[in-house]
């Protein structure tokens, strides 16, 4: 079973990391590279048009455009599952999890990105910003789902071939969930959603449910989860399984805080 996590707009190469943390390089470099040699041709003020961005974070983007490197280091990477620091990494809490864990996180979690494709958890990982859904222009397509095209579903087959009954749990945004071709994809796929009570319904509140999401994923690292029946004993920060609204394709949690 494989889990799918989005990436983060927000990056952390500053605070410092575990002693001896491991690392290994990314799949698709080659791929990357195209991508790079593409946005490297565009000027400050055409990044800020096509990504919608301030001209200081175009700034800021461009120039980690011009240093980016097929070439990976300790000095210009880190490892994806401690650089990403947005809601999602904030509920995982990567820098807390025991090696073990890591190592199990790097066997069944796979993050999709604009531009490396698929990042393992300990993947060595370049600043960048390039969210799925950017309209940019390729030898391939208008947009970054017709760069990928099948390899990431090809990919995340080849990771789940060894499993009987292969499963993919969605803990991805759509915007990065549509870069996984379907036709091409050999897996069951379970989605995972996380409702707040508020105004009299529950509901999904989109900084809570992202949160929510890296949760989850730390939730069956610690728990080796390995099926999604051993899903629906979540329980964390007050969030519990709601049978009555889930089907075995879209697993609800649900909670309603003190005074809602």
């Amino acid at each position: 079973m494989l889990f799918l996590l989005s990436p983060a707009k927000s990056l952390d190469y500053e605070s410092a990391l575990p002693a001896d943390l491991p690392h290994t390089l990314p799949q698709f470099v080659p791929d990357s590279k195209k991508l790079i040699d593409v946005l490297q041709q565009k000027s400050p003020q055409e990044i800020a048009s096509l990504m919608s961005i301030s001209d200081t974070l175009a700034g800021l983007n461009v120039a980690r455009y011009a240093t980016w490197s097929p070439k990976f280091s300790a000095k210009n990477s880190r490892q994806a599952v401690m650089a990403f620091n947005g809601d999602v990494y904030e509920g995982l809490q990567a820098h807390s999890l025991a090696a073990d864990d890591l190592a199990w996180a790097q066997d069944h979690i796979a993050i999709l990105s604009g531009l490396y494709g698929v990042l393992r958890p300990l993947d060595w990982m370049q600043p960048y910003r390039l969210e799925m859904g950017t309209r940019l222009h390729t030898d391939a397509g208008a947009t970054l789902y017709k760069f990928w095209g099948k390899r990431i579903a090809e990919y995340l087959n080849k990771r789940l071939q060894a499993d009987a009954t292969p499963v993919i749990v969605n803990l991805a945004s759509q915007e990065y969930f549509k870069s996984v071709d379907r036709k091409t994809l050999k897996a069951r796929v379970v989605e995972c959603v996380f409702e707040d009570y508020k105004a009299g319904q529950y509901k999904i509140i989109s900084f809570y449910a992202k949160r929510a999401r890296g949760l989850m994923a730390r939730y069956a690292i610690e728990n080796r989860i390995l099926s999604p029946h051993g899903l629906e004993g979540f329980d964390l920060e007050g969030y519990a399984w709601h049978a009555a609204s889930s089907t075995p394709e879209r697993l609800v949690f649900r909670r309603r805080v003190a005074g809602a």
